[in-house]
């Protein structure tokens, strides 16, 4: 196995990516878990601006609050938590009021 697969050098073998548990994105995850294996993948753009306050929320949430989790992590949640909003609220969720056409909230 060359060293850019891992074990090379005293490195360990590197860990197959099916090693990995994979779990409903929506489930709670208490306390965080390690990166894992998600089934789907989406592109999102983001303005400069946004990307600096999603990178200051991930170091605000390590140095504050003793979460270390990457970006993903960070959205994932965020979705989940507008989604379940959204089921909860229906019209009245905070993410049908921000997305109205006309900006009613």
């Amino acid at each position: 196995m060359g060293a850019a697969l891992g074990g090379g050098q005293g490195l360990p073998p590197a860990r197959p990516r099916g090693d990995r548990p994979v779990t409903h994105p929506l489930d709670p995850v208490p306390g965080g878990t390690p990166r894992q294996k998600h089934s789907s993948k989406i592109t999102v753009y983001v303005s400069d601006a946004e990307l600096l306050a999603l990178e200051q929320a991930r170091i605000d949430l390590r140095a504050g609050y003793g979460v270390a989790v990457d970006r993903g992590r960070v959205v994932r949640e965020a979705v989940a938590v507008v989604l379940a909003d959204l089921a909860e609220h229906g019209a009245d969720s905070v993410l049908v009021r921000r997305l109205r056409p006309d900006g009613t909230q």
